[in-house]
């Protein structure tokens, strides 16, 4: 393999040059990425890049594709100590497993938690990362730590409930200058960016979503809440309100372009109308819908409308490529072998759904998402010299269907190489895994969690002794 550490270890002024190059019309040939201070400063035929910049060092890298890296619009970093308990269990898992579990964090648990799934992102391609928040009392800042200290780009929310769902439930006044703290702390970060989130409608009062909307409207950050995602919570709004969620949300003004909506699986027709006519955008989770959902969001359809979304895990599995692969078929299983739709989007949504859609979802169209000039260098290197891309007819849709977290040599941020080979060049990933092998299991126990089933390798002992 390429000694890509050695290559990149002075990424500035170094012009890129791909056997394939992921733009936005597709991968080309031919062409030629400068870095320069992190960011892509030119993107042309690599003749012309060599002649405007003779004194740039160039690196050929003709088994490779270079593409942009992906975003996970939806995601809980403080999850990743549990991430199996969850198998099998019935919907609402974050009253009975996350809620008590994330409480029961303390100080250094949130930051092993939140480091090891920075970790799994990254090896799984995500260089962004939409985090919703978390429920433990008070460590946001080392959540934000682990991340930094990774590479991954975060855009981390404060939770803002003030009718339970957390830990701590601080009065108002304290709600919303804690709120507009968090939106101030992280002003010119290159990594880091502010949201505010409330973790489902029902936990906040009416004019709470309101103002925490506003706020994040005004400062320029992403307002992110969980809604239409299971059946009894459609049902609870109902019977409080009157109306469902999404349409709720629109009775208080909580819409808009600010507004990320995590899910959104259970939506009517007149609910898709409403996040079409306010812009509001959608984490479409379809991962998370398989494994604990009740629905899969129609995400053919709200294309079809104009509804912003990307692509999220939702904490399930920080797998890019499988990601995208379960976007398509879910739409494939749900809606395109009813209708006889053969492509369900093709394999250019679902790419783009995970890059430049998501990165308008996430708030981040100006920052990053696509190979643009002026953008942040956050990229891949996939090796295109494996069986799966040969011979390649299509690569767009092979990414999609073939693509593997494996087959990425090298994840980058900000223009830096954080990940070559699936492992950190400038921390030790094994050592944290041991220490978090030696704490998880106690920390566990502490957790008032509540399963329905027992795990399956209980059962499996159960039924051999």
């Amino acid at each position: 393999m390429t000694d890509l550490r050695r290559i990149f270890a002075d990424p500035h002024n170094l012009i890129v040059a791909p056997g394939r190059l992921l733009l936005e019309d597709g991968p080309r040939q031919g062409r030629g990425v400068l870095l320069r201070a992190g960011r892509f400063a030119a993107i042309a035929p690599l003749a012309d890049l060599r002649a405007r910049h003779p004194g740039a060092r160039v690196v050929d890298l003709p088994d490779h594709l270079m593409m942009p890296g992906l975003i996970d619009t939806h995601t809980h970093l403080t999850q990743s100590l549990g991430k199996s308990l969850v198998f099998g269990e019935p919907s609402e898992i974050f009253r009975r497993i996350w809620v008590p579990l994330e409480g029961s964090l303390d100080e250094e648990m949130v930051y092993l938690s939140s480091k090891l799934a920075a970790l799994e992102c990254l090896r799984g391609g995500f260089t962004t990362a939409v985090d919703a928040g978390t429920r433990s009392a008070g460590h946001l800042g080392r959540l934000v730590d682990a991340a930094r200290e990774t590479g991954l780009r975060l855009v981390v929310a404060r939770i803002c409930n003030d009718k339970g769902g957390t830990v701590l439930v601080p009065d108002r006044a304290c709600i919303l200058q804690t709120a507009e703290a968090h939106l101030a702390a992280f002003a010119g970060d290159p990594l880091v960016h502010p949201s505010l989130a409330i973790s489902i409608p029902e936990a906040a009062s009416d004019a709470m979503l309101r103002d925490i909307a506003a706020m994040a409207r005004s400062g320029g950050a992403v307002f992110q809440t969980h809604v239409n995602e299971h059946l009894v919570a459609v049902e609870r709004s109902l019977l409080a309100h009157g109306r469902r969620p999404l349409e709720h949300l629109a009775h208080v003004g909580a819409l808009g372009p600010q507004t990320l909506i995590a899910h959104s699986t259970l939506v009517t027709p007149s609910e898709l109308n409403l996040l079409r006519d306010t812009g509001t955008a959608v984490a479409y989770n379809p991962v998370a819908s398989v494994w604990k959902g009740n629905a899969v969001a129609p995400a053919l359809q709200m294309q079809a409308l104009g509804i912003r979304f990307g692509l999220g895990t939702d904490g399930t599995r920080a797998d890019g490529f499988r990601l995208m692969d379960a976007a398509e078929t879910m739409q494939r299983a749900g809606h395109g072998l009813a209708a006889g739709d053969a492509s369900c989007g093709g394999g250019w949504l679902w790419l783009d759904a995970a890059t430049r859609m998501a990165a308008d979802a996430s708030g981040l169209a100006a920052v990053t998402g696509r190979i643009g000039e002026g953008l942040a260098a956050d990229f891949l290197l996939v090796d295109l010299d494996r069986p799966e891309f040969t011979p390649s007819h299509d690569l767009t849709w092979e990414l999609v269907r073939y693509g593997n977290r494996d087959q990425i040599d090298a994840v980058f941020t900000n223009g830096r190489l954080r990940m070559a080979g699936g492992w950190p060049v400038d921390w030790d990933a094994r050592a944290l895994m041991a220490r978090i092998r030696a704490l998880a299991a106690p920390a566990i126990a502490r957790a008032p969690i509540q399963r329905i089933h027992p795990t399956a390798d209980s059962l499996f002992a159960g039924e051999g002794a």
